[in-house]
């Protein structure tokens, strides 16, 4: 299934995305795509409807983050392999982590604005990974039973204030509008391999980013196992797992956005996301 959350900001209804590309409105069958609507046994609920006895939605109403309510919004430093070479940095023994605050969260399409006294905002195509039952100290071999979709992530930085200002990199990850989810929430039983998908990002038509979740260096059930050992996963938490070569930072000499570009990004199977670039 496709899940998705669409309306205004702040008042977000579930949908569901049919197998027609139609728009259907869950709203009278469930509150919202977050907390126990992940859970298994709620989707394979949600699996047994109709979809065609499903009141239809505007197919231009505005998408929102497709997982509501989060707690939680975990990233992966320096995930891939080519990522980390890029950047001169010795690939990672164990897992990078950090946070990215839930304040930043933003529907797929909405405009990235760049903060205030940033001369350095970056882009990041991830994939992100929702959690569906809550998990702590989960052995590698059963990770996958804690995970209940993928969505696209674009974990927007601003590397001076990340690198440059002392402190932990959660400073130059947590602005208004630094990380846009969705399209839609697709559910683990229509993703064959969460390490085969092909991952882009363009700025204004041109491809920066194209990689594959196949250089991971640590990947999804790892990943969940691994950071389930510090803290306990709850329904609706998010882990963005890294990003492939082609940040701006990477760049020979680095690029940065600016106001009135255009970004665009996608991971196979699970949508693309289109932003524009404004100021704070």
């Amino acid at each position: 299934m496709k899940l998705l959350r669409v309306g205004p900001q702040g008042a977000e209804r579930p949908a569901l995305l049919d197998e027609d590309g139609i728009l259907c409105d869950l709203s009278a069958i469930v509150p919202d795509i977050a907390g126990e609507t992940l859970s298994a046994e709620a989707l394979d609920r949600l699996r047994t409807l109709d979809a065609g006895r499903l009141p239809r939605l505007d197919d231009a109403v505005r998408i929102g983050p497709c997982v509501g309510d989060v707690g939680k919004f975990i990233c992966i430093g320096l995930n891939y392999s080519d990522h980390a070479a890029e950047t001169g940095a010795e690939p990672p023994s164990e897992p990078i982590l950090f946070f990215k605050a839930t304040t930043a969260i933003c529907g797929p399409n909405d405009e990235v604005l760049i903060p205030r006294g940033s001369e350095k905002t970056d882009w990041e195509v991830e994939l992100g990974v929702v959690i569906g039952k809550r998990a702590s100290y989960v052995a590698r071999e059963q990770a996958f039973e804690h995970v209940e979709g993928d969505c696209v992530v674009n974990d927007v930085s601003e590397r001076a204030f990340q690198i440059e200002r002392g402190g932990q990199w959660v400073k130059g990850k947590s602005a208004d509008t630094f990380g846009p989810i969705g399209p839609w929430l697709v559910t683990r039983d229509e993703i064959e391999d969460p390490q085969n998908l092909d991952v882009w990002l363009e700025v204004d038509g041109k491809r920066y980013q194209e990689g594959s979740t196949r250089t991971m260096i640590f990947g999804v059930d790892y990943l969940v196992h691994y950071i389930s050992q510090f803290m306990t996963l709850m329904l609706g938490d998010i882990i963005s797992t890294g990003t492939p070569p082609g940040v701006g930072l990477g760049q020979k000499p680095p690029v940065f956005l600016r106001a009135g570009q255009e970004m665009a990004l996608g991971i196979s199977g699970l949508g693309t996301q289109r932003q524009k670039v404004g100021q704070a």
